[in-house]
């Protein structure tokens, strides 16, 4: 592996984080729009440790409290749960499968947008349920197909292992 290939997986995911921030207006509501930010926590996930994933989940999390301040810790909270556990399941499902990867992106935000409703306790009732069986699926399945997209587009280009990183 050459060394510029390290560097090439951390552009892309600034890139993503560059998208989450620009871009991601353009594509639709909060609500359906694909979540960038949560794109690039699980594509370092897969590739990482556990604990390091649990690290960054939790700094991406403090990124997006920092935006939401209504709901502070519910954000650090679901991201760190959700970065440990998508590196943790790259042990149990083989992780350079594309319609693995697509699936972990889907339930991934699934997951996160289902904990940062319980925990923020803004929801209740049928507005829950409305958030969890309607829209949090619709962007699941948008961030999946980006993740899809990107994976399918540079996923030569990403290759670092564990050994790696």
């Amino acid at each position: 592996m050459r060394r510029s290939d390290k560097y090439r997986f951390y552009v892309i995911l600034g890139v993503l984080v560059v998208l989450q921030f620009s871009a991601r207006r353009w594509l639709g509501g909060d609500r359906v729009a694909p979540d960038f930010l949560l794109l690039a926590l699980l594509i370092y996930t897969i590739r990482a440790r556990p604990g390091p994933s649990a690290v960054a989940g939790f700094v991406v999390g403090l990124v997006r409290d920092a935006l939401t301040p209504a709901s502070f810790g519910a954000g650090a909270l679901a991201h760190t749960l959700v970065g440990y556990l998508s590196s943790w399941s790259k042990a149990v499902f083989f992780a350079e499968n594309l319609f693995v990867n697509g699936c972990l992106f889907f339930a991934g935000t699934w997951c996160r947008n289902l904990a940062v409703a319980l925990a923020s306790g803004k929801l209740k009732g049928g507005m829950l349920g409305w958030e969890l069986l309607v829209w949090s699926p619709i962007q699941s399945l948008t961030t999946a197909v980006a993740g899809v997209l990107v994976l399918w587009l540079v996923g030569r280009r990403i290759a670092v292992r564990l050994s790696d990183a």
